[in-house]
């Protein structure tokens, strides 16, 4: 079992709880799986039992290839991938819900 970084995108929904006026949202969320394919499966069933939209799914692999990639990586989001891979969820670190305009789910990552 695996820890993935996933960024997922968001449109409204009815009882989605964003903020009113919010036109979606994006979400960095770490999801345990045997594969990138099962933690974007789970991530998106999670998110559904939650009344949430996902649209579009980004992933930006696990620890190891994100580290290969130069990304840096602190304790606090290690403690949550940590966490993750513990409990075999999904956990959601971040959420920033979108005001019109174009939604930009990789600036998450950056």
């Amino acid at each position: 079992m695996k820890v993935y970084t996933l960024v997922v995108e968001l449109g409204r929904r009815t009882g989605d709880g964003l903020p009113k006026g919010a036109t979606g949202a994006g979400l960095v969320c770490y999801a345990a799986g045997h594969d990138e394919g099962e933690a974007v499966r789970e991530t998106v069933a999670i998110l559904k039992q939650a009344d949430m939209a996902p649209l579009d799914v980004s992933g930006y692999g696990t620890l190891d290839e994100r580290l290969a990639e130069g990304h840096e990586i602190d304790e606090t989001e290690r403690a949550l991938m940590d966490r993750a891979l513990a409990e075999n969820s999904v956990i959601i670190a971040q959420m920033v819900p979108w005001f019109g305009g174009e939604a930009d789910p990789d600036s998450l990552m950056n």
